[in-house]
């Protein structure tokens, strides 16, 4: 009896076509068919699967099953989503391992030490803090230090951590990963708050207090992004979730809360972000105000 031509058993994640052939799952000529797409060289991924950069770093997996996924794609496994889904899926394998090169994937040859190897669903991969190192070690400044930020957001690894890897690490990028490690804070809550730190950190403003609790009489008021409390003049990053059913409300009686406590509050948007100089003037005539 011949197999049917889409076993359940392949129909949402990718697999080894040698194996499903040599298993009887499938023929040679079924896996030739227009049911199934290439991922990689003897991978293959059923037609109405979505391919995400997830879905193929479990691809690049099966194709290379001694590597360690790492970079973006580690990050894409924790959750963090830096890589697109076209973006090349970044593996390390050990020193000395002969691999030809193939399109879509960028294979690293480097040791990776055990404390720094973890399984998250399913897959081999470094762990949060390793990833985070790495992170910062190749990306551009600011969004090496967003993506540090970001990776001790999901609560698995912390500012600590992150900073002894960096401190530890050798060689091509480390001076770079050390220097990103040190300005991230662990404390933003989106990735433009870190962007917003960094930029009031690089300006002649006062320096400004991240996520302050702000209390009256021993009452809590609100908690905001940043302040400067001995002028009680606080900013807030405006991102979409304001726009959520209800929220407007919300932040509406959470503002008069502050007002009735005397503080000031500075508005941030995407927008402001774009023109920097505007933004830290807007900012330094609240605290002149005051």
């Amino acid at each position: 009896m011949r197999p049917p031509l889409v076993p359940a058993a392949l129909e949402r994640h990718a697999f080894r076509g040698t194996e499903a052939v040599r298993a009887g799952t499938l023929t040679a000529n079924q896996l030739r068919g227009r049911a199934w797409r290439r991922l990689y060289p003897d991978v293959y991924l059923h037609r109405d699967v979505p391919v995400t950069h997830l879905v193929r770093v479990r691809a690049a997996t099966l194709l290379l099953p001694a590597s360690v996924v790492t970079g973006r794609s580690a990050a894409a496994v924790w959750g963090v989503d830096l890589a697109a889904a076209e973006d090349d899926v970044e593996v390390t394998v050990p020193p000395g391992t002969h691999q030809r090169r193939v399109p879509g994937l960028v294979v690293r040859r480097a040791v990776v030490p055990d404390q720094h190897r973890w399984r998250r669903l399913g897959l081999p991969v470094t762990t949060a803090g390793a990833t985070a190192v790495r992170l910062a070690s190749m990306l551009p400044p600011v969004e090496a230090v967003v993506a540090v930020d970001r990776m001790i957001a999901t609560g698995a690894t912390d500012l600590a951590e992150v900073r002894a890897i960096a401190a530890a690490g050798r060689g091509r990028g480390c001076a770079r990963a050390r220097t990103a490690c040190a300005r991230a804070d662990g404390l933003a809550e989106s990735p433009p708050e870190t962007r917003v730190r960094l930029l009031l950190e690089d300006s002649s403003l006062p320096r400004s207090v991240a996520q302050h609790t702000i209390t009256v009489g021993g009452f809590f008021v609100a908690r905001v992004d940043f302040a400067w409390p001995e002028r009680k003049v606080a900013l807030e990053y405006d991102g979409s979730w304001h726009a959520e059913p209800g929220q407007f409300a919300k932040d509406r009686r959470r503002l008069n809360r502050l007002r009735e406590a005397g503080w000031v509050v500075v508005f941030v948007t995407a927008e402001d972000l774009r023109r920097p100089g505007a933004l830290v003037d807007r900012v330094a005539r609240a605290l002149g105000a005051r």
